[in-house]
């Protein structure tokens, strides 16, 4: 399948993927830290980076996730957890991420038919 991935459209696919894993390992590590006494929370963009990298048709280019911190205001304890916020942001990066891990096994099932393998 890596011979899937090594064409342009499948560096976009890998990039996104693994920003997307970034987010979900920032959000549970957010999540996880949601009585800590000053944890502050971040959050992750990659798609700035990877929009970026399209347009400058550079898709070989590494594309980084940037992790800032969340502007949600501070608690009594000096945490800004906010518990609701990184649930609907754990969902909505689940929905994401199935679909770009559909797209890459529909395009390997595409190029598999392609080449004579069904």
């Amino acid at each position: 399948m890596l011979s899937v991935l090594s064409d342009p459209v499948g560096s976009v696919l890998t990039s996104a993927l693994d920003g997307l894993s970034t987010r979900s390992k920032t959000i549970a590590n957010n999540i996880a830290n949601v009585d800590t006494p000053d944890f502050r929370a971040t959050s992750v963009d990659f798609e700035s980076a990877l929009k970026a990298a399209i347009s400058g048709g550079d898709l070989s280019a590494e594309v980084a996730p940037v992790l800032t911190p969340t502007d949600t205001p501070v608690g009594p304890n000096g945490n800004n957890v906010d518990l609701r916020k990184e649930t609907m942001a754990a969902i909505q990066n689940s929905a994401q991420y199935k679909v770009i891990a559909r797209a890459v096994s529909d395009r390997a099932a595409l190029l598999k038919t392609v080449a004579g393998g069904m």
